[in-house]
């Protein structure tokens, strides 16, 4: 693996809440994606099975992020590969985007959860501001190879890592916004636009399914009109 050993932690505990030091030096996405399954930058990998990077085109025009890989995924080692994500990928089919030509990652790339009271099931629990922190270098370098035209920021927890703890999805979804500074500058794309709408997981869980799909797909619709 292509790590600079100068810059190695001292311990591999995960207390350090950085994952800058497992960043390797050099090299695209698969360089990343092996650096990354070593990774000890939070205690989040202690539990999970492993780690879950982005997945998608090396220079995909559209780019796909979420908090943190659910179940399946951890198990899988793949984003968005359980209902959530067969939800957003009929989502992305009816707003005219092909989820083929898409990259799917999240902010954080450890399955977080509590077990069950009974039986194996484990249940998801949403990140800590100092683990998204701790991750979120992972993402930067992400941007930086894929450098998309429309990032699609998909739910609260992933908009305040990218936004600012101030983010609200009702507030701001469904719009066209710039790349923020200095993802944008990092990325090398500041004419990238930025779209948050909801995770599809809050679209599973709604009263009214039918209704909050359509909202799915509308603001989907938005991103498919920078991309024509």
């Amino acid at each position: 693996m292509d790590v600079d050993a100068s810059a190695a932690p001292a311990t591999d505990s995960g207390q350090g809440y950085d994952a800058t030091p497992y960043l390797p030096s050099r090299g695209g996405l698969e360089a990343l994606r092996r650096a990354a399954a070593d990774c000890h930058g939070c205690p989040l990998f202690r539990d999970a099975t492993q780690t879950v990077f982005g997945k998608g085109p090396a220079r995909a025009r559209l780019m796909l992020v979420g908090e943190q890989p659910g179940d399946q995924e951890d198990v899988k080692g793949e984003p968005f590969v359980g209902p959530a994500g067969q939800l957003l990928r009929r989502a992305l089919d009816e707003a005219g985007l092909g989820a083929e030509d898409a990259y799917f990652t999240n902010v954080v790339k450890h399955f977080k959860f509590t077990p069950a009271p009974r039986g194996k099931r484990r249940i998801h629990k949403a990140p800590s501001l100092r683990e998204m922190t701790a991750c979120k270098p992972w993402l930067t370098e992400e941007l930086k190879r894929v450098a998309p035209e429309v990032l699609v920021v998909l739910g609260g927890t992933a908009g305040k890592a990218l936004l600012g703890s101030s983010f609200r999805v009702g507030e701001r979804r469904g719009v066209l916004l710039p790349m923020p500074d200095p993802i944008g500058e990092e990325a090398g794309s500041p004419a990238g636009q930025l779209l948050a709408t909801v995770h599809p997981s809050a679209v599973l869980r709604a009263d009214d399914r039918e209704s909050a799909f359509a909202g799915l797909v509308a603001d989907l619709s938005v991103a498919a009109t920078v991309l024509e």
